[in-house]
């Protein structure tokens, strides 16, 4: 159950912050960001070691960060949540941790055989804006990202894709989640964090306690870093957690794997560009 909040005001200092928190196996082993792919030189992203894809990646140095204009560069980010819906036929199914790379060389997902992937939600996103990819197995649906701030869920952008969960807990667990924080980072300052030396405290602000788990426990209906089990005897939660933004000076992007301790620490806040 990943999730990404959107923040989108163009006339803020720093326009478009992204923050995304990863859910995953325990167990499923992954490296921190770097330049893990040869074949995509420019982008930087964790690595996930099962499948050799990445769940959220950045270009740094994109000409015209997150323009979707037509005829611009593109996006300078690209996030992957899993979705729901009808999934490819196992013989020919592909990562889909490639998706991320794919559109951010390519500026989307034009001329990708959609049908050999899983559904999915792709998070598009640039100083100039974001957009969310949807495929839930037979159409690809795309949707601008309204000014103020959006949710992202497995469920599609505020949880209103096309395809989504039957399953009644799983589709609570999110309905709490994003109105718990959704509320929250409203009711906090909302942070300009720039590229350059500062702290990952000290860029990110009154946003950062919230987005890092706001304090609720683990197994809290309303948990966004959450641990669960589901009866199947595999654990279920969160291992790290992004947050970029996008403004005139460049993207800024910190990264810390969940729980997420003291910087300078293992585990600790690391600015990744």
């Amino acid at each position: 159950m990943c999730t990404a909040f959107v923040s989108i005001e163009p006339s803020a200092s720093v326009p478009v912050l992204l923050l995304s928190v990863r859910d995953e196996y325990a167990g499923r082993r992954w490296s921190p960001p770097d330049h893990h792919w040869p074949a995509h030189p420019a982008a930087v992203g964790g690595l996930d070691l099962a499948a050799g894809g990445t769940w959220l990646a950045i270009e740094p140095g994109a000409a015209v960060p997150g323009a979707t204009e037509p005829g611009t560069a593109g996006p300078a980010a690209a996030c992957l949540l899993n979705g729901f819906g009808a999934m490819a036929p196992a013989r020919a199914r592909l990562s889909r941790g490639e998706l991320p790379l794919i559109a951010l060389r390519d500026g989307g997902l034009a001329g990708v055989d959609l049908e050999r992937y899983d559904p999915f939600h792709l998070v598009l996103a640039g100083r100039a804006g974001a957009r969310v990819l949807s495929w839930g197995g037979s159409i690809l649906a795309e949707r601008d990202l309204p000014v103020g701030l959006s949710v992202v869920l497995n469920d599609g952008p505020e949880g209103l894709a096309a395809d989504r969960t039957a399953s009644e807990l799983v589709r609570s667990l999110m309905a709490a989640r994003a109105a718990h924080f959704r509320a929250r980072f409203r009711a906090a300052v909302r942070p300009a964090p720039r590229p350059g030396p500062t702290t990952t405290e000290q860029a990110w602000g009154a946003w950062l306690p919230i987005v890092s788990g706001d304090g609720l426990a683990l197994d809290d209906p309303a948990a966004l870093v959450q641990r669960r089990e589901f009866g199947d005897g595999r654990i279920w939660g969160s291992s790290s957690i992004s947050l970029l933004a996008f403004g005139p000076d460049g993207p800024r992007y910190d990264f810390g794997p969940t729980p997420v301790t003291e910087p300078g620490t293992p585990g600790g806040w690391r600015r990744i560009g």
